[in-house]
């Protein structure tokens, strides 16, 4: 961490942090060094509001804030930095608002925009340590290589259904996550949050041993989870260690890095189709457009029933995924058919399904009944 001078606490500061003061691993030059810090979160949502909690709770001096999301109703099962009262407002400022009445000690920096290749440097510079609470693979990437190339540790972590996922990269001599996962898996075998579910109480436990992680590094108390893979299985209460070490040939922190400027990281991912509107799929825009015509698509829901009942598009018929290859039959043949899912995911995976299954005129909804509502529907429940 950069030296800085130590900033002397308040009165108010030595009263709200007594319980830290009394430990000798911190006492007051530990809390001047937390005061002094300046810790930067991705993201707001599952992962970030415990993270921000605590390290707001715990006096760093500085937390800066990147999320370009809004609040929806259906973050609330999770994001405990939110309530109802701030439904449709931006996550940072949302955040932002929660941690000035936890602590008015702490300094405050919103970015409320997607970190992109194009940002993600120069944000990242300005801190000492990052808490990655992103929830996507070209996020996750993006920030690990940013960290690298501007020397600065990444405390990683993440969450699906009832497991989650620990570490610390980027520390000298140890990994980084390339090292862990060289190559991103295919866009088609990763549920999101949405269609895999994830329990409520999950991200609190792993967001805050994200908080304790940075605040260790910050105090340089206890053993990192550096060069450790920590694995949180939450229906058996159960940790697991798998050690992870660097890979001298890793293209960004190894021996003779090639990978010197961030790259774009959808096209690494191999997602970058899923949102361009090339064959096999038709855009929100396009598909109302279609609507209206003579002869319309075929609607296919491949949704869940209750994911159904919170909103969908008119005149679409509800024929769940996993359901699919049983029910053939109900599905029209020699018609257009447009597949739909929340994302895009499942509606790829169904279009697939049933091209092989000799349907030729099937294409897949971009972006679900989430862009239908963007930018078609704007009533449309989201979630």
């Amino acid at each position: 961490m950069e030296t800085r001078p130590a900033p002397a606490l308040t009165t108010d500061e030595l009263l709200r942090y007594a319980r830290h003061l009394t430990l000798p691993e911190v006492g007051a030059a530990g809390q001047e060094r937390l005061k002094r810090a300046r810790v930067l979160l991705i993201g707001a949502g599952g992962l970030g509001s415990p993270a921000a909690l605590y390290l707001a709770a715990a006096g760093v001096g500085t937390l800066g804030l990147v999320d370009a999301d809004r609040v929806d109703v259906s973050n609330l099962q999770r994001q405990i930095i939110h309530d109802t009262s701030t439904i449709g407002v931006l996550k940072v400022h949302s955040a932002a608002t929660r941690l000035h009445a936890l602590n008015p000690h702490v300094a405050l920096e919103t970015f409320g925009e997607r970190l992109t290749s194009g940002n993600a440097r120069e944000l990242i510079r300005q801190f000492d340590i990052v808490v990655d609470g992103s929830d996507n693979f070209p996020t996750r990437y993006l920030v690990n290589d940013a960290c690298i190339l501007e020397h600065r540790p990444l405390v990683y972590g993440s969450i699906f259904r009832f497991e989650g996922q620990l570490s610390l990269f980027g520390v000298p001599g140890g990994p980084c996550y390339r090292c862990l996962f060289a190559e991103p898996p295919a866009p088609e075998l990763v549920p999101s949050c949405v269609e895999a579910g994830v329990l409520g109480v999950l991200p609190g436990l792993v967001g805050t041993m994200q908080a304790l992680e940075a605040i260790k590094w910050i105090l340089g108390i206890g053993t990192s989870a550096s060069g450790r893979l920590i694995l949180i299985d939450a229906l058996s209460i159960r940790q697991r260690e798998i050690a992870v070490q660097r890979d001298p040939e890793c293209v960004v922190c190894g021996d003779q890095p090639t990978l010197t400027e961030l790259v774009d990281y959808d096209a690494f991912c191999g997602i970058s189709l899923a949102t361009s509107g090339e064959a096999g799929e038709i855009a929100a825009t396009a598909l109302a457009v279609a609507l209206g015509a003579t002869n319309p698509p075929v609607l296919l829901d491949v949704r869940e029933e209750w994911e159904y009942a919170i909103g969908h598009i008119p005149g679409s018929q509800l024929l769940p995924l996993p359901e699919l290859p049983h029910r053939l039959a109900e599905v029209p043949d020699g018609r257009e058919v447009v597949t739909i899912c929340h994302s895009g995911i499942r509606s790829a995976t169904a279009r697939d399904f049933l091209r092989r299954a000799g349907y030729a005129h099937v294409v897949s909804l971009a972006g679900g009944v989430d862009a239908w509502a963007c930018d078609v529907d704007a009533s449309m429940a989201r979630y």
